[in-house]
């Protein structure tokens, strides 16, 4: 079924953006931990390292979105949603209709506001106002779109993934 095909599909892209963020996280823990010992023993400090972190875990949790949403460990308030008088099905129309009338709308909303941020980034091949940072800043600002979109993307099968359940338990 072409349903099922495309829930496949944006299920395998949300793995694999969570496959990245893991090496990420890997990385990420290797230079603060190569940071901290530096300044630590011999008061030695980098501009582009302590940059490269900041960089490196906004882009844990702009790509990393998608894959939480895939496996359901986001934040929500689940006051409501894991109540006992909930079925699978209300949950199911939770899931659909919220996706599809919240969270698709607001990343859109995000990708459509931060796409001249983006662009005027890449057009003035923006980088560190700091001596010694890191260049490319510009790439960092395209995670932007692209984690959104991720988002939306997931979403969107999540969504799909409601709908197939009701109209599998019609």
């Amino acid at each position: 079924m072409l349903l099922k095909n495309v829930i496949h599909w944006i299920d395998i892209i949300g793995e694999w953006s969570g496959r990245i963020i893991a090496w990420l996280i890997l990385l990420l823990m290797l230079i603060i931990v190569y940071q901290a010992s530096m300044v630590a023993l011999f008061s030695i400090g980098s501009v582009a390292l302590q940059e490269l972190q900041w960089h490196l875990f906004a882009l844990v949790f702009l790509i990393g979105a998608a894959y939480t949403l895939k496996y359901d460990d986001h934040v929500r308030v689940d006051i409501i949603y894991n109540s006992n008088w909930l079925t699978d099905r209300h949950r199911a129309w939770i899931d659909l209709l919220g996706g599809l009338f919240m969270l698709v709308p607001f990343c859109l909303v995000v990708i459509i506001a931060s796409w001249p941020f983006v662009y005027n980034a890449f057009i003035y091949a923006e980088g560190s106002p700091d001596p010694g940072g890191l260049p490319y800043r510009f790439l960092l600002k395209a995670s932007i779109p692209l984690g959104f979109l991720l988002l939306m993307l997931q979403g969107i099968g999540n969504s799909l993934k409601s709908w197939l359940y009701l109209l599998e338990q019609d």
